[in-house]
């Protein structure tokens, strides 16, 4: 039986002797003595592995698709950061305590009308006078709901840029 090194396997296989090492030390391929190689036994070998599709492990990481996954991952990143300092998108957080503190007070008018306006209305018999009343305390109501974005301006200034 004829030994083959490293180098002769590698140009059989066309692969590189690094290689050829690595898949002997993932037991895919055995010397037959240190550094050299049964050239019949490591061509079945390594035919049978790559008909297991070639895979090692599913814990093989192709660096170049890892590497592309966090250059991507770090310019989205940016490209956020860079729209919340032009002010083109907003933090969750922002827009849930603004929208808290909005409807908060909304609430509080329109809980507050009854208490406001009753006094008024006990004493008008004008059913159009009522009414207009009535459409003015709840537009007043609504126009808290009206300016999101003069509203989100001002807690957003008091929070600092972009919300640092």
């Amino acid at each position: 039986m004829k030994l083959y090194t490293s180098a002769a396997i590698a140009r059989w296989l066309d692969l590189t002797e690094r290689r050829v090492r690595q898949l002997r030390d993932k037991k895919i391929i055995e010397e037959a003595r240190p550094g050299l190689y049964n050239l019949l036994d490591t061509l079945h070998r390594y035919i049978h592995y790559l008909r297991k599709d070639g895979t090692d492990n599913e814990l093989d990481i192709d660096y170049n698709t890892e590497r592309a996954r966090l250059v991507k991952a770090k310019r989205e990143k940016e490209e956020l950061e860079l729209e919340m300092q032009r002010r083109e998108v907003l933090r969750a957080e922002d827009v849930e305590q603004v929208m808290t503190d909005m409807l908060l007070r909304f609430r509080s008018k329109l809980r507050s009308l009854p208490v406001k306006l009753s006094p008024t209305l006990a004493t008008e018999t004008d059913q159009t006078e009522i009414f207009m009343i009535l459409k003015k305390a709840t537009d007043e109501a609504l126009e808290e709901l009206a300016d999101f974005d003069k509203t989100f301006g001002k807690g957003a200034e008091e929070d600092g840029p972009a919300g640092e």
